[in-house]
């Protein structure tokens, strides 16, 4: 009897892995991952030199993790183990607080912070310092701040951080926003802040810098939303729900990218057909564009230097200026920036994430 149950075992065994075998090799790879964001490996190339040197086959075990039959479903199975029976407060990291998924950040990498500042130093003194620009900086909150303390969670030390910040930053013009949000003002899928929820930050910002406050909008629907967290917790969370704002100024208004030399709106409805949806404000990671306000008030323009929290407040900022500049230097080189970009009687503003300045070594 007992050999009848074992070799009953190992029969199983085997058409379970046979099947899964033969549904991976019959079966099209998936070249991406809606999950997480990212190309899947495909079945590498065989040739002499990779079967010698051996990277045919750390290419081949990739390709048999990322094109597993049923993947997603197991880790979402692994996912609601880790949390539902195994009590585990995290799953790689990711944890959910309030009913928000959030990531845990507990350490200031202090290289990060001080190649941050380098750059934003360079910056200023390269670019601004012997001009009439008027600069300001301010740092974004990442959702860390508003959660993980409360669920007792390990989290940077923000009022250190933003203590070593303030006294390294250049001469500039601080606007404090950081007491204007909660985290109800991020997606709960996903790292940024809901655009819809973040007009008093905007308005802040533009009274700082001797703009008016701007209220008239109106909000539209881009549908369902599942964030970058979405994907890495592998749990079934409900979507959140991209809401864009607009008026005359942000519809009137058309957002050039240097890079590909093309014209675009404010609100890029085609990248509902991409990875991620949060890229309809302003196509996403792109390195230099310009946006022209012709309602705006002639002559009056803004330089924003900024990561990706700046691709969904910046429509906000367009009432009343005829132009805005922004640069991301993680995707172009000050060096090149400069043939495009001239400083002269311009806001600048610097406006970038505490987890962006916690990873800063992509900056150019």
């Amino acid at each position: 009897m007992k050999k009848v149950k074992l070799i009953s075992i190992i029969l199983v065994f085997c058409f379970i892995i046979g099947g899964a075998s033969l549904w991976l090799f019959t079966r099209p790879a998936d070249e991406v991952s809606d999950w997480e964001r990212r190309k899947l490996q495909q079945f590498p190339e065989i040739t002499l030199e990779g079967l010698t040197e051996g990277s045919f086959m750390k290419d081949f075990v990739s390709y048999m993790t990322d094109q597993f039959p049923l993947r997603n479903e197991l880790r979402r199975l692994k996912a609601n183990i880790h949390f539902n029976i195994y009590r585990q407060t995290d799953n790689g990291g990711v944890y959910i607080q309030d009913g928000s998924a959030s990531k845990i950040d507990e350490k200031i990498n202090s290289d990060s912070v001080s190649h941050y500042l380098e750059r934003m130093n360079y910056l200023y003194s390269a670019f601004l310092e012997e001009t009439n620009c008027r600069a300001y900086y301010t740092v974004v909150p990442d959702k860390n701040y508003f959660l993980a303390g409360k669920g007792g969670y390990p989290h940077l030390d923000y009022d250190e951080l933003y203590r070593v910040l303030d006294e390294g930053m250049p001469p500039m013009t601080r606007i404090s926003v950081k007491e204007l949000l909660d985290a109800s003002d991020y997606y709960t899928t996903d790292t940024h802040w809901r655009q819809e929820r973040i007009v008093d930050v905007a308005n802040r910002i533009r009274e700082q810098m001797g703009m008016p406050p701007v209220d008239n909008y109106t909000e539209k629907s881009a549908g369902d939303f599942y964030g970058v967290y979405y994907g890495q917790s592998a749990l079934n969370l409900d979507p959140d729900e991209i809401i864009y704002l607009e008026n005359e100024e942000i519809k009137s208004a058309e957002a050039y990218i240097y890079e590909n030399d093309k014209t675009i709106p404010v609100y890029n409805l085609e990248k509902l057909q991409a990875l991620d949806h949060y890229d309809i404000f302003l196509s996403g990671a792109v390195s230099l564009i310009k946006i022209t306000n012709p309602l705006g008030v002639d002559g009056k323009r803004l330089i924003v230097f900024r990561d990706s929290f700046g691709s969904s407040i910046t429509p906000l900022l367009i009432s009343g200026y005829s132009e805005i500049i922004l640069i991301d230097t993680r995707y172009i080189s000050p060096e090149i920036m400069s043939r495009y970009v001239k400083f002269t009687n311009q806001d600048v503003l610097f406006l970038y994430s505490t987890m962006m300045i916690n990873a800063s070594e992509n900056l150019k």
